[in-house]
């Protein structure tokens, strides 16, 4: 079982350049999902900056969310700074008890939950005996997409932080019925994760529980700002989903082709099977490209999309 004590992340790149050397500029990061093509952040207010943000900003916020991801009218919708902050607040929704937390899976999950008091179901997919659940949809790292029937304990939280790709697949709809919460990572599809932004979505009552959690302006005025417009850009994010499709399907001719193995993943990160992966992940860093390993396993490696311009410097380094 994954172990709730091992946060490990993508990211850290100053300590792979503290290793490797270099500089920030010379390294290729893949060690993460974010888009390598963000959404261009144009101008905006100069008071998104200067004054507490206004109701009028997070309605246009919520009003391109709802529209985007096609939330039914009988949920409500939370902004965060993150889906990683409303992650750290959802254990608190209920008495602590047993959560199933199907694994390998991004471990904040279960790590926000212990934290709260909550205890691991030991038996795989014990859904019927579980408090809560959750469900990474489509799972990190693997890329697993999970059904309606499966979304079955009295809590379940379904995280779609990866979903955009593959909006057909969501789970929205599951925001209508009670105990089901739905989580959107803006960082992740539209490649702006230092914006520190997310969704919550579920019925009226839980998010006002959330809401009162997260306390006021928990969302910044310029994130208000970006995320409605990128929201309401829906011809970007059809061109993007193309564009990662493409760039996916490049990534794993490439590694299948020097003898990795296609484990899974989504079109914003592609998981392969490897004879060893931190040897993998070593070769890559010393051409100064940053790779994902698991602590669970010693045969994945995870890698996220190059840029347009890093797809030399990936070919050269394998």
């Amino acid at each position: 079982m994954q172990s709730h004590k091992t946060r490990d992340h993508g990211g850290g790149l100053d300590a792979a350049i503290a290793r490797w050397g270099g500089t920030r500029a010379g390294w290729i990061d893949l060690s993460t999902g974010i888009n390598p093509h963000p959404y261009p952040v144009t101008q905006f207010p100069g008071y998104a900056w200067t004054m507490l943000p206004d109701q009028s900003a997070q309605d246009d916020l919520l009003t391109a969310a709802r529209s985007f991801w096609k939330v039914p009218q009988d949920a409500a919708i939370l902004a965060a700074p993150g889906a990683s902050a409303l992650i750290a607040r959802i254990p608190a929704l209920a008495p602590a008890g047993c959560v199933d937390i199907p694994t390998p899976t991004y471990n904040e999950h279960a790590a926000a939950f212990v934290g709260q008091g909550w205890r691991l179901a030991q038996t795989p997919h014990a859904c019927d005996k579980a408090d809560a659940r959750v469900l990474v949809h489509p799972n990190n790292p693997t890329g697993r997409l999970w059904s309606q029937d499966e979304a079955c304990a009295p809590l379940t939280v379904i995280d779609e932080s990866f979903c955009d790709v593959t909006p057909d697949a969501s789970l929205i709809r599951e925001t209508t019925q009670p105990g089901r919460i739905v989580l959107k990572s803006f960082g992740k599809f539209w490649g702006l994760a230092g914006v520190r932004l997310g969704f919550a979505i579920a019925l009226p009552d839980t998010i006002q529980r959330l809401t009162d959690l997260c306390g006021p302006w928990a969302t910044s005025g310029p994130a208000l700002h970006i995320g409605a417009k990128a929201l309401g850009d829906t011809t970007w994010a059809s061109d993007t989903r193309t564009r990662l499709a493409t760039d996916a399907t490049r990534l794993d001719d490439l590694m299948l082709s020097h003898g990795a193995a296609l484990a899974g993943g989504t079109s914003l990160f592609r998981l392969y099977e490897v004879d060893d992966a931190t040897a993998w992940q070593s070769k890559l860093a010393k051409a100064h490209i940053w790779s994902r390993v698991f602590p669970y396993s010693k045969t994945y490696l995870r890698l996220g999309l190059p840029a347009s311009d890093q797809w030399s410097q990936l070919e050269a380094a394998l």
